[in-house]
């Protein structure tokens, strides 16, 4: 039975004030009773979420889709398969789930990276059906039977994709972040110019289409919507030169020499 607080003041001394405070406190009586109650709902609401987490954390490992027993995941929950990098995905997602939040939250494909989330960084480009999507600005239903291949299925087994080996010996990269989105949208740049697709600075239109010729300006323009904080644009246009052309790619690089002053040498 709970102790009155009136008889704990007697045994302390306490004044009015503290025992307001005690009461507001909800440390006795009636009081009490309901914080303990509070405390009681909250841990409960706490286990629910932890074993709601360790659900989804299994979805994303087996592919397989979330089911709950605390009720349905999504309000406008629909099933949507995918072939994503050669295998059938079935996944069961909100209708306004976005691509990027499917691949990275339920398939674990997490190379996809969510930068500026609002299509204007590139980080997150991976290729649908063959060409270069902007995946935080793509819904996931809208990709319902549409071949999707992010940075994770570009290589085959131990074998980089020439690209990724590219980026590697040139140091395309510094942090990294920016980096898959840089290859996925170089994978298809090459594509696109195979199959004679112009760019805002391609010189002439021709009669017929035909393969374009990659210029320094033709890659930069179609390179321009993936952006690269680090500053590592000439070195990703050098690997993907290497890729286009097939033939290794000279470097320089120029620096101070103090042991003669006031010039520039190229090593």
């Amino acid at each position: 039975m709970d102790k009155d607080i009136d008889d704990v003041a007697v045994d302390y001394e306490m004044s009015e004030d503290e025992k307001t405070i005690l009461r507001e406190l909800g440390v006795f009586g009636e009081s009490r009773r309901k914080f303990l109650g509070k405390v009681g709902t909250g841990g409960a609401s706490l286990l629910a979420l932890q074993l709601l987490a360790e659900q989804e954390a299994l979805a994303a490992e087996t592919g397989e889709p979330l089911t709950s027993a605390f009720g349905p995941r999504f309000e406008n929950a629909l099933k949507v398969t995918l072939k994503v990098n050669g295998e059938k995905k079935s996944l069961e997602v909100d209708s306004r789930m976005t691509l990027l939040d499917a691949l990275r939250e339920r398939l674990a494909l997490t190379g996809t990276k969510k930068g500026c989330d609002r299509g204007q960084c590139g980080s997150c480009t991976v290729i649908v059906e063959g060409e270069r999507v902007l995946s935080c600005l793509a819904l996931a239903a809208t990709c319902e039977g549409k071949d999707v291949t992010t940075i994770e299925g570009l290589a085959e087994g131990d074998s980089l994709h020439p690209l990724q080996a590219a980026f590697i010996k040139y140091d395309a990269f510094q942090c990294g972040y920016c980096t898959p989105g840089q290859i996925c949208s170089s994978v298809a740049l090459l594509d696109e110019a195979k199959n004679g697709e112009l760019s805002h600075v391609s010189d002439e239109i021709p009669e017929k289409a035909a393969p374009v010729d990659l210029s320094d300006d033709e890659i930069r323009e179609r390179m321009s919507g993936n952006l690269c904080r680090c500053g590592a644009y000439p070195n990703i246009l050098k690997a993907i030169q290497e890729v286009e052309g097939g033939r290794e790619v000279a470097q320089t690089w120029s620096f101070y020499n103090s042991a003669k002053e006031g010039s520039d040498e190229t090593v």
